[in-house]
């Protein structure tokens, strides 16, 4: 049996919090200050996976906000 492993486009704020180890409110800071992108489908919240990798790894970047309706 083949096990495919698919990488993951966007974390809800609560599996960005686990996978990051960061808390809420600095995830929810690091957004306002744009320095982690977040991005609205519909009623949810979603961050990038590649803000957060961008973050984690140092980068020093800013965002804009990306907010999708």
């Amino acid at each position: 049996m083949s096990t495919t492993h698919i990488q993951k486009l966007a974390y809800s704020i609560r599996e960005a919090c686990e996978t990051s180890s960061l808390g809420k409110t600095t995830i929810y800071a690091l957004i306002g200050q744009g320095r982690l992108q977040a991005v609205r489908v519909g009623g949810r919240t979603v961050i990038p996976a590649e803000s957060l990798t961008a973050l984690i790894n140092g980068d020093n970047v800013r965002v804009g906000r990306g907010d999708a309706q």
